[in-house]
This record gives C-alpha cells, structure tokens and sequence, in this order.
C-alpha cells in the first residue's frame, strides 16, 4: 500500500502570512477527505495552551479560509477517559492535522503508548496531510532534541527517542528547527538554539544511518509521499547534513524524496506503510451484516436526535463483541468492531454536549411569546388578562419584572 498524503516540516512561522497558501494547497489537495485539527498537546503544560488553539483556529478561518477545530490532548490520562477518545476520533476524521510550539520532549512523553502516532500515520498513509512546526517537528524524527532541558537548564548535550513517525516512511532523519535562530545576539543561537559547536557534537552521538534535516525560520519542507517529492517553500533552506556533507537546497526548489532516503552507509529499504485497520477482513458475513445495520440505526438515531436507539446499538454491538470473543473470533474482525464501539459512545457524548441546553434556553422562545401577549394586552388596558398571564407564568417558576426598558424574566423555581 503506497502513502497517498503529506508531511509539512516546518522550522517556525506556522501562522504567519508566509504560510498561507502552502495550508491552502494542503487543503485542495485533500479535499472532502475530511477537516483541519489543531493538536494542543506540546504545549499543553503552558498556561496559554488554549490561547495558542483558539489563535490557530482563528488563524486558519481568517487567513486560510478553513474551519478548524482542536483535538485537545494536553496530558496523558492515567487510565481511558472521554476527552482522550474525542481527541482521538478527532484525529481520525481529519483531513490536516496541525501540531505547533511548545516542549518536544514533553509531546513524546504524552503521546507515548497513545493511539496518537499510530493515528497519525495511518491519516497519513490514506492522504491526510500534517504539519508540524518547531516544538512538533522536532518529535517527528528517530531522535529529537531536549530543547529546553539543555538550553534552559543546562543538562548534558543528549538526544532522546522520537515518536520516528517519519521513519514509517523510510525516512531514518532528526528534524531540527529553527536552523538559522538568531535570537541570541552576542551567542550563537543557531541549530534551534544549541549553537553550531554544541551541535556538532551531538551530531556526533547520532548512529550513523540518522541523517539531520535542518530548516530555517518561516521555511516549509513539504514532503509528499505520492508524488515521491520535496518542495520547499518559505523564505529560507532547507539544510540536510549526512556522512560529514552538508547540502543545502533554497526555497523553491523540488527534488526526489529518495535524497531523504539515503542513509550513510547506503540506501534504507523503507519501511513498511502503515495501513488503515482492515475492513473486517475474514469477518464471517452475517456478523459483518449485523454491524453494518447498527451502524445505520446508530446514525439514523442521531441524526434525529433519538438518543434510545443509540443507546440500544451501542448495547448491541457491545453484545456482538462480547460474544465474538467467547467464540474465539478472529481479531483482524473484533478490532476495528471495537473502534467503532468506542467511537460511538465518543459522538454520542459529543452530541450530547453540543446539544445542552439551560432552561432559560428552551424557555426562550415561549416566554418571548408570551410576553408579547402580555404587552398587547397592557397596550389595550386589559390589565387583569394581563396580570393572569404574569401569575401564571410565576405558578411555572418563571418570575417577570417590569422596567423602564421593558419587561424581562428569569427562572426561580
């Protein structure tokens, strides 16, 4: 199965005006395929993570001319939870995936034995598109940096396990970032902050068949994976350093992503492509039937809002599944039959949240019709109709006043 999506690398600037049109592409180019997310996690220890979402989301809707929403998984749950799964489903619909700023090491940590990376590949290997700047892109490569524990804190030169979601791919690199930081004035920052003496000797500590990929400030390295090509874009290079040779391609500039895939002592076979969970193969037909017509109650049940049907096939499949693995069914069937089980109580609580309503809210619309009756009645001095139709309502729990600017309500019972 060949890889049908994207990957953007990004050394910074994700929601500059520089990266406009390479998200517009990305979103023509996936098409209905599905939405774009924003994942919160490296920054989800700052206080300013959701900040950092909603400027994404503002970004994308203003700027890219896309909705976006975020799948929120900041830390890692001790034990399953609904937010988690909703950030998983989340992921799993998307058409791009976005994944900004924050700590590299700290994103790794969380999305360690998560669903999340596997997620991430398998919308990737089905043409979803993600991109990952700074913080983000440095998780994505075999090794990736401690940032902060050796910038900020002073700890050993090091690098520490990545999520490798590009050596899915056959690509055996280390993303680094900010390649040409010049933040530090009077010392050199460049190399996402290590300075090029510090960084040498850490390219030292890499094993040999790792390449580094360095991007500069507001440069985009698009690697896409059905094309088997790179492009880059931006307003600086990308810098690719293997075997002690360094090669530097400047924006504009497209080439064959086997330059990639080239490892230090020879070519890498790639490796395998992750494949979307198979559709129920060897599943015995009428199992398949009946989870096929749950599906369909499900979806009919929410869509008109009769939250009892699905319930009752949520309770169904449960059924089917406990039954499937007493009969020692095949799990290439009881897997995806699970995802889906999980799936369903996911939307299902995403429905339920989105459709509360306070009581004010489903009051709204008869108090307002009542009050107009009750003001034309006052209007044609029909005083005790009108006073009938205040204790009423105040019999229901509902309490009127009378102001300079008109009547308003409020629920007291």
């Amino acid at each position: 199965m060949s890889a049908k999506g994207a990957i953007v690398l990004m050394g910074s600037g994700e929601l500059t005006a520089t990266m406009v049109e390479v998200y517009k592409e990305q979103m023509r180019r996936v098409g209905p395929l599905g939405p774009a997310v924003f994942l919160d996690t490296p920054a989800g220890f700052q206080l300013n993570s959701d900040q950092i979402a909603a400027k994404a989301s503002e970004y994308f809707r203003t700027r890219v001319g896309h909705p976006m929403t975020v799948a929120s998984f900041k830390v890692k749950p001790p034990s399953p939870s609904f937010a988690a799964e909703e950030a998983y489903l989340g992921l799993t619909q998307a058409g791009l995936v976005l994944i900004g700023p924050g700590s590299p090491t700290y994103a790794v940590r969380q999305w360690r034995e998560s669903p999340i990376p596997e997620i991430l590949a398998r919308r990737i290997a089905a043409g979803a598109s993600l991109a990952a700047a700074s913080a983000a892109a440095l998780t994505l490569g075999r090794f990736t940096l401690p940032v902060y524990e050796i910038y900020k804190v002073g700890e050993a030169l090091r690098w520490e396990a990545g999520i490798d979601l590009l050596g899915r791919f056959g690509l055996s690199l280390v993303v680094v970032p900010h390649w040409n930081n010049a933040e530090g004035e009077t010392h050199d920052t460049r190399r996402c902050f290590m300075g090029e003496s510090r960084f040498q000797e850490l390219q030292l500590l890499l094993p040999a068949d790792v390449a580094v990929l360095g991007l500069d400030e507001h440069t985009a390295c698009i690697l896409d994976l059905e094309r088997e090509s790179v492009e880059v874009r931006g307003v600086g290079r990308m810098v690719l350093r293997r075997a002690g040779v360094e090669s530097i391609f400047e924006a504009g500039q497209r080439l064959p992503l086997s330059i990639l895939r080239q490892a230090r002592t020879g070519a890498r076979p790639a490796a395998a492509i992750p494949k979307e969970p198979p559709a129920a193969a060897g599943e015995p037909a009428p199992l398949r039937s009946a989870v096929q017509a749950l599906e369909r109650r499900f979806r009919a049940g929410l869509e008109h809002w009769r939250l009892g049907e699905c319930a009752q096939a949520i309770l169904d499949l449960e059924r089917i599944l406990w039954s499937s693995a007493h009969d020692l069914e095949s799990e290439e069937f009881i897997s995806p039959a699970r995802e889906t089980l999980r799936a369903w109580i996911v939307q299902l609580g995403a429905a339920m949240a989105a459709e509360f309503r306070t009581p004010t809210d489903c009051l709204g619309p008869l108090v307002g019709e009542l009050l107009a009756l009750r003001d034309h009645l006052r209007t044609e001095r029909r005083w005790a109709e009108a006073d009938m139709l205040r204790d009423c309502l105040k019999r229901a729990g509902i309490l009127i006043e009378d102001t300079e600017q008109g009547s308003r309500w409020r629920v007291v019972a």
